[in-house]
């Protein structure tokens, strides 16, 4: 039976780099895309999946609407969960911690990076709200379009958001449903890591 496990970091965001690294190479669409938890005060939760757009030292960031049924549910709660799977590697990656915007000057720095007419749809749509037709929201695409014609300037509730991390637990399947976890756990002392039965 093979003992290999799963290799160990004293940083959990330099083996998550790994294993998105791997991912990347391996993945059919998406490897960023994760599941994104978020709660109300009251403990009423939602998911649903969002894109990763970057890592570093602050923790995963992506951008959202922030009117949106998450961004409501941030606001009100800034406390997240995430959950990365990738099937074709047989691992998924957990994470939980708090939630803050990320400066607006990232935000506008992103929103200009993106294709135009993901720019319009972002400027258009008003995010979870009920809308009478489709042919609505192609009409407001193409009003902004017209008013528009060159920079769309980055709506002020298109925000950017980071996760930092207070728990990152891997899991990796093995035969049989003996799959290894490995978890780490922020301290003020820095990262410790604990094995979890599977």
């Amino acid at each position: 039976m093979e003992e290999t496990g799963i290799e160990a970091e004293e940083d959990p965001i330099k083996l998550f780099r790994r294993w998105l690294k791997e991912a990347e190479a391996s993945e059919p669409n998406d490897p960023t895309a994760v599941a994104l938890a978020t709660s109300t005060l009251e403990g009423s939760p939602s998911v649903r999946m969002v894109l990763m757009k970057s890592i570093d030292d602050r923790g995963f960031s992506f951008y959202s609407n922030a009117e949106s049924q998450k961004g409501e549910e941030l606001h009100q709660n800034p406390r997240a969960a995430m959950c990365f799977h990738w099937k074709s590697l047989r691992r998924q990656v957990r994470i939980s911690g708090s939630i803050t915007e990320l400066p607006a000057r990232e935000a506008d720095e992103y929103f200009h990076s993106r294709p135009r007419l993901s720019q319009l749809a972002s400027g258009a749509s008003q995010q979870s709200r009920v809308m009478s037709s489709r042919e609505e929201l192609i009409g407001r695409v193409k009003e902004l379009d017209a008013a528009f014609p060159g920079e769309i300037p980055r709506p002020e509730y298109w925000k950017g958001f980071v996760l930092h991390p207070e728990r990152i637990e891997f899991w990796k399947s093995r035969e049989g449903r003996l799959h290894d976890r490995l978890l780490y756990i922020r301290s003020e002392e820095g990262w410790r890591t604990e094995q979890l039965f599977p």
